[in-house]
């Protein structure tokens, strides 16, 4: 492997959140049956026209302003033409010559710890495009079905350059692409549904060489898992057939996950295959700088922003930060909690990525689903910021408000678990068990500073629990010393 580069592209394509298809009303909504949302246009009945879903470019637009492209003032669309049982048209409206969105860049994580650093993606372009319908090859008695459903979906095909030099790159890219996608709110990222799929262009060359060498492109990755693995095996593939002096044809190929191997699908198009013009039908898209100004007036403070963001101005360090701008939920949730719980960020953070990830998890929850609401969860932590409870106690206020709800003050008084922490009172109980043990005093004095453990365990005991364990370790060090 040390002799080869691998050379790695990525083409998304991500479903744009709208709720009819790029070129008519018919709905988008995933799950119905079979054909029921395949309207005159889906079907290319004779005589219907295109009509531009003006949703589906304002989606467009946020994307290339998201990622600092070149958002096109003219782009036009054009017909691929190809003949598949799921595309009625015997073509596909898409962009080709003058896309929507031209260049721009993604900067992503790649490892973790002290291997950990950053790259960043080139992007060729983001295009807008009309999806195909699906065979069905169940359930048929021996025959294919045709699904029209998702025919004229929106689609914004996302085409980096060939700038990853690993699976783990090409991960991380993905993952930052889904991330920003949902982000900025044009598409719900939802693999299972298809609504996020990758297909990754592969080559090997050997380490030095400046020319490519021959692609296979691995269609329809729906997870980041098989994504890694595809890669990973078209690789090894690839490099074994050169080594074994066979020549690698382009071709496009799909991943088998049970077999963890690719397989080959057809020998691979290129442009002038699909026989690309301009669609007489629809006019070129013209997009204003009046329109442009209007939709970045909606963009939310986009993840690299909000990350530097956390460690400048909070102090957190750059795995929580990152850890917290891994989706916009969870951003939003530390934030509003930090707004319930102010100058605690640290404690924040740790919360949110310690207790509640880890219940949410234990009960198959995502974060929309937490029973506990920011502020909820700040009234927890501000009883621990101002010494009301222990950390122990805290946890207890948690289990029960996660299971039964309620407000951490009134949980708080109900269980009994506010800490003692009038100085007074801590003082007497330090001073009556110091008086008791008058050896172990002695030992302390001596030198022995394990025996310090066995006063604060008394003290504990003696407060049943709730003596504030910062001021009793301080109290305790100041009377011994006497």
């Amino acid at each position: 492997m040390m002799q080869w580069e691998i050379v790695i592209g990525l083409e998304v394509h991500a479903q744009l959140s709208t709720n009819s298809k790029i070129f008519s009303g018919a709905s988008t909504a995933f799950g119905a049956e079979p054909n029921t949302q395949a309207d005159a246009v889906s079907l290319a009945l004779p005589g219907v026209l295109p009509v531009l879903n003006r949703q589906a470019v304002e989606c467009a637009i946020r994307f290339g302003l998201a990622v600092g492209a070149k958002v096109a003032p003219k782009s036009v669309f054009e017909r691929k033409n190809y003949f598949y049982p799921d595309l009625p048209k015997g073509y596909q409206i898409s962009q080709f010559e003058l896309p929507v969105v031209q260049g721009g860049t993604i900067t992503v994580q790649v490892g973790a710890g002290d291997k950990a650093y950053e790259k960043t993606i080139n992007l060729t372009r983001a295009h807008l495009e009309e999806d195909a319908g699906k065979s069905l090859h169940e359930d048929f008695h021996g025959k294919s079905g045709i699904d029209l459903n998702r025919a004229g979906t929106p689609l914004l095909e996302i085409v980096s350059e060939p700038d990853m030099r690993s699976s783990d790159e090409a991960v991380a890219y993905a993952r930052a692409l889904h991330t920003l996608v949902r982000w900025i709110g044009i598409c719900d990222g939802n693999m299972q549904e298809g609504s996020f799929r990758c297909d990754a262009n592969v080559s090997v060359r050997p380490k030095g060489q400046a020319a490519f060498g021959t692609r296979r492109e691995i269609k329809n990755l729906n997870s980041f898992r098989f994504l890694k693995e595809a890669i990973d095996y078209e690789v090894r593939w690839q490099i074994n057939e050169i080594e074994e002096g066979r020549e690698i044809h382009q071709a496009t190929v799909l991943f088998d996950p049970d077999s963890g191997e690719t397989r080959m699908m057809r020998s691979k198009e290129d442009a002038h295959d699909y026989r690309y013009f301009p669609d007489p039908d629809l006019l070129p898209l013209v997009i204003s700088p009046q329109w442009l100004d209007a939709v970045r007036a909606t963009l939310p403070e986009l993840p690299q922003a909000k990350r530097a963001r956390f460690v400048a101005e909070l102090g957190l360090p750059d795995y929580d930060a990152g850890q917290l701008t891994a989706s916009r939920e969870t951003a939003d949730f530390f934030a509003a909690t930090l707004a319930a719980a102010p100058g605690q960020a640290k404690v924040c953070a740790n919360w949110l990525l310690g207790e509640v990830s880890a219940q949410l998890n234990r009960d198959g929850l995502d974060l929309a689903q937490c029973p506990i609401t920011p502020q909820q969860l700040g009234g927890i932590l501000r009883r621990i910021g101002d010494g009301s409870i222990s950390n122990a106690g805290a946890k207890e206020v948690f289990r029960a408000m996660w299971a039964e709800g309620g407000e951490a003050d009134a949980i708080i008084e109900a269980k009994g678990l506010k800490q003692v922490s009038d100085a007074g009172a801590i003082e007497k109980i330090v001073d009556e068990i110091l008086a008791a043990n008058p050896a172990q005093v002695a030992e302390y004095r001596g030198g022995k500073d394990k025996v310090f453990g066995f006063f604060v365990g008394l003290a504990m005991k003696a407060s049943k629990g709730k003596a504030n364990p910062a001021q009793l370790n301080e109290v305790l060090k100041r009377r011994l010393a006497g």
